[in-house]
């Protein structure tokens, strides 16, 4: 009886590792959802930047999605975000160069989550191999006990 319930053991570890791997991947996979929103939104503000000049009439977010009709001044003066909570003043093509680095280092870390993944997808599969393989070490034992005991019984 020991060895069937230690199988039974072994199986629930396994499921428990099997379901938290499953959960950093649902995680690791909506973190590549979210980046691939921000490389969206970066690759329109290039956009809007390609094709912008001065003078332009732009909708500016204000929030709360609300929007006031705004005449760009100048088109070197574009304020970009550089990470970490900081932003610098640069011009058209300088804001574009930013944003093509930023949207490099966004791309990278999707490759990155992506090769995560891959690797716990892996770890899972294993996993599951081990699991199938208990299984049917347990099988095996219950029916090798039964058949002792029905030779016991026999004798």
């Amino acid at each position: 009886m020991m060895g069937g319930g230690g199988g039974g053991g072994q199986m629930q570890q396994l499921q428990q590792e099997m379901q938290a791997i499953q959960q950093e991947i649902e995680e690791l996979e909506g973190e590549v959802t979210d980046l691939r929103t921000e490389k969206t939104e970066i690759d329109e503000a290039i956009e809007a930047l390609e094709t912008l000049e001065s003078d332009s009439v732009v909708q500016v977010p204000l929030g709360g999605d609300a929007y006031i009709r705004a005449t760009v001044e100048d088109i070197d003066e574009i304020v970009v975000g550089l990470g970490g909570g900081y932003a610098a003043e640069r011009d058209q093509d300088g804001a574009i160069d930013t944003l093509e680095t930023k949207k490099e280092t966004v791309d990278d870390r999707i490759e990155d989550v992506q090769g995560e993944i891959a690797e716990l997808e892996s770890e899972n599969e294993k996993l599951e191999q081990q699991a199938q393989q208990a299984q049917q070490q347990q099988l095996q034992q219950q029916m090798q006990q039964a058949q002792q005991q029905e030779e016991a019984d026999d004798e």
